[in-house]
């Protein structure tokens, strides 16, 4: 089934000229199909990209979806016109009386700041909170799962010696997980990020189970044991390029930045990386869409009840 977005979104062409099926607006009013409504709050700088690469990965599920998109009205973007935050995003406040099926929090390059000094850290509290009643499962990504293992459990975030940057290999701790359902013992999922969250302080919580984890990149996937909330420290939507536009902006900067891990071959920069978990990456969001279409109630106004 396609995804639903908005009008004119960017990412519908990008997505049709990759032979996914797209449904605008126009076109879902016309049918009788209640879609899966799913809340994108995206605070990534990098908006249009960071759009396309989750609308990508939800073309491939079965399930009719339609997104909503989000962002900090407490924080002005720098990285994409104005005309098209107007055009496509909503603000909290425009929506917060809204009950959603799922909720996706990007991550954020504001990592080695406090989650305090982050300038939107109010507004993202507010989210957070506001999503265990309105929201029936919120997957959050890297900087946002840090911040969110943060405002739920107090978690600290850890300062890593150096940036972890690359794919690396993982495994999967609890094999009958509906969120690694037909995936592969062991799977390769891009890191690019400065802090980590320890696997001792998450095995503290005894409401939350550890999915995944890599013995270079540390946990990877986190869930509560009522399945609303799930954290993920890498980023599988992160598209063949994006490491390679990362490690080359730092590169230009004079950053000194470390040749991303098993990412190029020989691990030479000159030569096309190769993307080892684009299956994988679509295998994690078809089965958390699956687990919230068969646990969410028909009607949104029942989500917060029980």
């Amino acid at each position: 089934m396609p995804i639903k977005i908005p009008n004119n979104l960017p990412a519908a062409d990008i997505l049709r000229d990759e032979n996914i099926f797209v449904m605008t607006e126009t076109r879902a009013q016309s049918q009788d199909i209640r879609p899966l409504k799913i809340l994108f709050l995206n605070v990534m700088p990098t908006k249009i990209a960071t759009e396309t690469q989750f609308c990508r990965l939800f073309s491939n599920t079965p399930i009719q979806i339609e997104i909503e998109l989000i962002h900090t009205a407490s924080h002005e973007s720098k990285n994409v016109s104005t005309e098209h935050i107007l055009s496509f995003y909503k603000t909290f406040d425009d929506i917060k009386d809204n009950n959603y099926d799922g909720l996706i929090i990007t991550g954020a390059p504001v990592e080695l700041l406090e989650f305090e000094e982050v300038e939107y850290w109010d507004e993202i509290k507010e989210i957070l909170e506001w999503s265990k009643e309105h929201v029936t499962s919120t997957v959050h990504v890297c900087w946002g799962a840090q911040a969110g293992l943060y405002y739920h459990y107090g978690i600290k975030k850890v300062k890593l010696p150096k940036k972890l940057s690359g794919v690396y290999l993982h495994k999967k701790e609890d094999a009958k997980n509906e969120l690694f359902r037909g995936m592969d013992d062991e799977f390769y999922i891009p890191h690019s990020r400065n802090t980590t969250v320890l696997k001792e302080d998450i095995e503290s919580i005894d409401e939350l189970n550890i999915l995944a984890e890599s013995d270079e990149a540390g946990v990877f996937a986190v869930e509560t044991e009522d399945g609303k909330q799930i954290f993920i420290m890498g980023h599988p939507e992160y598209d063949t390029e994006t490491l390679n536009n990362e490690f080359i902006r730092d590169l230009n900067a004079g950053l000194n930045p470390e040749v991303p891990a098993n990412y190029y071959p020989d691990d030479d920069y000159s030569k096309n990386p190769v993307n080892k978990w684009r299956s994988q990456a679509s295998m994690i969001y078809i089965n958390w869409i699956n687990h919230v279409y068969q646990v969410t109630p028909y009607d949104l106004n029942d989500i917060g009840k029980s």
